[in-house]
């Protein structure tokens, strides 16, 4: 019988739940320009307006014109420039950690990861609304897999008690779709008392959170022996692409040796490590980035309140409006795009049937008078459109 790709896509858009990409025909930024629309964005996740930072631009253009625009092999054959060694120390210095290891992408850095630390005999515990990077590599690691209650260090308690071989529990840093954040004193207690190893990707905590902007376990004050995996990305608050994993030196060796997606993958271009470090050197020195941000979040939770809007709870960049159906949720995106605003509809599969939301993500770059602008045109949207309906 063919595959009946037709009737799966067909299936889709009934459910209102078809995806399209968005063309952007501009630099990122709060103003953006989208399928030919001027738009005020407020969906994109480059926390602290750095990835289209001037400084970086140039460190970016200025590395090309050293190192040329490709890394041309894996790093382990001849790919591995000093650039990215740079990088590698910086982010270390960043984490407090020994080393850092440069992946591509943050999806292969948590599938390399996990796959390279646990496999059949071991256990893989997992937050259940972590990121799908994760929830694959937990899959894909061939090691039993269980998911644990969201946020709950009792119910991650009693997997592990059920857990055999080398056990690693993985949740994110901030929850991506939800923006709160893991509760890590609670989790690292429970995994150092059955002797796991607990592991966060961070992607939307660096920048953002703690007082350097070294993300949630700076946020948290804990050490590497608290948690011995940390991965963040660099296509958030860093504004450039790539990830890494940071950790002690034989975690970093072991990578090396076993991490599928990091041997068998060309190196990033060597250009793209120096933007990141220039952006990096922005992180640690502008504070007051992460202190204009703490003010908008502050600015919209209130005005949102006032409105009556339901929002989640976070006191991260990450703003959801929480609505429930999805096509309501589609229908409020689409009123205000025709008020000149992007904001995102996030639709199941990505989030729990029945909470779909609208993504709100705040950054530096955003001013007070544009977060207002938002608040104005949600208190109309939602005006127009009335209450939603009632099931009963």
């Amino acid at each position: 019988m063919p595959f009946d790709l037709a009737a799966r896509l067909a299936a889709r858009r009934a459910d209102n739940l078809y995806r399209q990409r968005p063309l952007l025909e501009s630099p990122q930024g709060p103003e953006v320009v989208v399928d030919g629309q001027p738009l005020l964005a407020f969906c994109n996740n480059d926390y602290l307006g750095l990835a289209n930072h001037p400084q970086v631009i140039e460190a970016w253009r200025a590395g090309a014109l050293r190192w040329g625009v490709g890394g041309g092999a894996s790093h382990l054959v001849i790919g591995h420039s000093s650039p990215h060694h740079a990088l590698e120390e910086a982010l270390a210095d960043l984490t407090g950690r020994p080393r850092a290891l440069l992946f591509t992408t943050g999806y292969m850095a948590n599938l390399g990861a996990v796959t390279a630390l646990v496999g059949q005999g071991d256990t893989v515990l997992e937050d259940r609304l972590n990121h799908a990077s994760l929830l694959d590599a937990g899959l894909l690691s061939g090691a039993r897999f269980n998911r644990y209650l969201h946020n709950d260090a009792q119910s991650l308690a009693s997997r592990l008690e059920k857990a055999t071989g080398n056990t690693l529990v993985v949740t994110d840093g901030v929850f991506s779709m939800d923006g709160d954040i893991a509760d890590l004193p609670a989790l690292a207690r429970e995994a150092k008392a059955k002797g796991a190893w607990l592991m966060v990707d961070d992607a939307h905590g660096f920048g953002p959170l703690g007082a350097h902007g070294g993300g949630i376990v700076e946020h948290f004050g804990l050490s590497q022996d608290d948690v011995p995996v940390l991965v963040g990305t660099l296509g958030k608050a860093f504004g450039t692409a790539g990830a890494f994993v940071a950790g002690s030196e034989e975690l970093i060796e072991s990578l090396i040796q076993f991490a599928r997606p990091y041997i068998y993958t060309t190196s990033q271009p060597p250009a793209l490590a120096c933007a990141t470090l220039k952006s990096l050197e922005l992180l640690r020195s502008e504070h007051w980035r992460r202190e204009h941000l703490q003010v908008l979040i502050r600015q919209f939770r209130q005005g949102a309140e006032q409105i009556g809007l339901q929002l989640m709870d976070s006191f991260t960049p990450i703003q959801p409006i929480l609505i429930g159906d999805a096509g309501r949720a589609m229908r409020l995106s689409q009123m205000l795009r025709e008020r000149g605003l992007m904001v995102t509809a996030i639709r199941p599969p990505t989030v729990p049937a029945g909470s779909a939301r609208l993504r709100v993500t705040l950054t530096a770059a955003h001013s007070e008078a544009q977060v207002q602008l938002l608040l104005n045109a949600l208190a109309e949207c939602f005006a127009l459109l009335g209450p939603e309906p009632s099931h009963a």
